[in-house]
């Protein structure tokens, strides 16, 4: 079912072989490319997240409104991320869309073992990548890309140190990359932390990085490469969509409001200038 991602992977990853012959360089590269793709869905996540952050004191207001009517509550919170344009599903997708990527990316990286019978089915016949592979040649930074840091320190920790950092680097860039958005609302006042939903998120997130680490602790050093320099790209990414934001909103607060225009006044009529019958009649006597 995934040979189709992975041949394609394969062949684009040979591709970024040839521009840099080493294989953690290609997949990094593979990977800023990979993100350079999905930024229309990063920057959806992003701004999903942020708006989901700022109408929690809505939120709140209406969980105290609507406490002892749980339908009604969901039905007035549904009206409210509509009106608001949030979806809260927003958040996960673009994770879910790289699943399919990181099965196989490990799975192609897993092929290019040296015990493989063919390691080399996934790439064209004649790439650079494949002499490579058929080399032996997977090393980049002190790590073997098809090693898992879990095999890695098997044969001692001073061998395993570059993978540990590996693993490390993920945590640590993963937490960064969520602490983003909540230093921002923490600057503009919007931090609102007593709602179960602000509560559930904070949790989510202190627990989301770790769990990575542990599952990257299992993932081929490749496939760990591969997300940890996808956490850097979408801080950069984040950074950007952040700042491009608050520039939008720092000059639609500066522009000039523009002032009512003036009502026109009626001109008078002949009859407002001649006055009555009577008053006529009066100014004919005069003259």
């Amino acid at each position: 079912m995934l040979d189709p991602i992975i041949e394609f992977l394969g062949a684009i990853l040979s591709f970024l072989y040839q521009i840099f012959p080493n294989v953690g360089l290609a997949i990094i590269l593979l990977t800023v490319v990979v993100n350079l793709a999905m930024f229309p869905l990063t920057l959806k996540q992003t701004r999903s997240m942020k708006a989901m952050q700022e109408i929690q004191p809505l939120v709140k207001d209406l969980q105290k409104k609507y406490k002892d009517d749980r339908q009604q509550l969901n039905e007035e919170m549904v009206a409210l991320y509509k009106e608001k344009g949030v979806n809260p599903a927003a958040g996960c997708l673009p994770m879910i869309i790289q699943l399919p990527i990181w099965f196989s990316l490990f799975r192609l990286l897993q092929s290019f073992r040296p015990g493989d019978a063919d390691n080399t089915r996934f790439l064209s016949a004649e790439s650079n990548l494949g002499e490579a592979i058929s080399a032996g040649d997977t090393s980049f930074l002190g790590m073997d890309m098809v090693v898992s840091p879990s095999e890695a320190i098997s044969d001692g920790i001073g061998g395993a140190l570059p993978y540990i950092l590996l693993v490390v680097f993920i945590i640590v860039t993963g937490y960064y990359q969520q602490a983003q958005l909540t230093k921002r609302r923490k600057k503009d006042g919007s931090d609102v932390n007593d709602t179960p939903q602000a509560r559930q998120m904070q949790t989510f997130t202190k627990v989301l990085p770790v769990v990575f680490g542990f599952i990257s602790y299992t993932l081929l050093a490749g496939v760990d490469l591969y997300i940890a320099s996808g956490q850097v790209v979408r801080i950069g990414q984040q950074a950007f969509i952040i700042r491009l934001d608050e520039r939008h909103a720092a000059q639609a607060a500066a522009a000039p409001v523009p002032e009512p225009e003036p009502e026109e006044k009626e001109t008078p009529t002949k009859k407002d200038y001649q006055g009555s019958k009577k008053k006529q009649q009066k100014r004919r006597r005069r003259y």
